[in-house]
């Protein structure tokens, strides 16, 4: 695997060897020394021209426990700022020895545009790009949710029947087309609720379910989890609901909701979370609430990612 672009392009046998791979690093990650060898003498570069915490971190750190040498490079206050394209940069760091590029750009498609372009010979890794794809968060999830079901006995198990909501801003989320089709490559049932203005035009060649009536949702199905959506307010130039207490009373996760959820039901967000507008705290931060693991889970997810496209695999 050179590249990790989209959780489309991944079949099954692929997505399950990544979230097998997870596991073997995360078994690592409970040892007194964490660090591993895997990639002593790679050079990871970390290229985000959109703001980020968790997932520049995220990425930093497995990096980093695997032996790379890590470089962060940040689009704001670089030569990016004073028009260099994408290429420049990214040849300018194959130049300095670069072996796996994560990139997070605003553009939907950069990603798969700087790994088929030819200029550089380094691995790629999306990061999240516009509002396409971001296929590590999707693993990171997958990973938690399976072994939330699972527990000891996840490795080699699939989500064959797990029943999925995903709630809140489906038109510009990344993290809710890469989970739509990694969930659904898996096997899980998904079903996707939001406003009719945050729900994309041509959803219905998606593998999913898709209502506008949250109380509804939850009343029909027993859901083995929620995930509830960020409200990307940074990407939408109009209004796409009247006022955040209109929202949050029909597509939020209420105290009232949170309590009708089936008992074995999790609770998910990919963060960062807006408290009381999209869940409420004692949803959040609830035993059912998977939040803080998705955080952890991540490293070993994108340790995962790391190791298979700069080594290929090989063991």
């Amino acid at each position: 695997m050179k590249h990790l672009l989209s959780t489309r392009d991944l079949d099954r046998a692929t997505a399950l060897q990544i979230l097998d791979v997870a596991e073997d690093m995360a078994a690592t990650q409970q040892r007194e020394v964490k660090k591993l060898p895997t990639l002593r003498g790679k050079t990871v570069v970390n290229l985000f021209f959109e703001d980020s915490t968790r997932t520049r971190i995220s990425f930093e750190a497995a990096a980093k426990r695997l032996s790379a040498d890590v470089i962060n490079f940040a689009a704001k206050g670089s030569s990016v700022s004073k028009g260099e394209s994408l290429q420049d940069t990214a040849q300018t760091l194959e130049a300095i020895g670069a072996d796996g590029i994560v990139l997070r750009h605003p553009a939907s498609g950069a990603p798969a545009v700087l790994a088929g372009s030819g200029w550089i010979a380094a691995s790629v890794v999306n990061a999240g790009d516009g509002t396409h794809e971001h296929p590590t968060q999707a693993l990171l999830d997958t990973f938690t949710l399976r072994r939330r079901i699972h527990g000891d006995g996840s490795r080699g198990r699939d989500l064959d029947g797990v029943r999925v909501l995903i709630v809140g801003d489906i038109l510009h989320s990344r993290v809710a087309r890469s989970n739509v089709w990694l969930l659904s490559t898996l096997g899980a049932q998904v079903s996707l609720v939001g406003p009719p203005t945050l729900v994309p035009f041509g959803i219905g060649d998606w593998p999913v379910t898709v209502g506008h009536d949250l109380d509804a949702a939850l009343a029909d199905t027993a859901f083995d989890a929620v995930m509830m959506l960020r409200v990307q307010t940074e990407r939408m130039a109009d209004a796409f609901f009247p006022s955040s207490r209109e929202y949050s009373s029909n597509w939020g996760l209420t105290a009232a909701r949170f309590m009708v959820l089936p008992e074995h039901a999790v609770v998910m967000h990919p963060g960062p979370m807006n408290r009381g507008f999209e869940i409420a705290s004692g949803a959040a931060d609830s035993p059912r609430s998977t939040v803080r693991e998705q955080v952890a889970n991540g490293v070993a997810t994108r340790m995962a990612a790391l190791y298979l496209t700069l080594t290929g695999g090989a063991q």
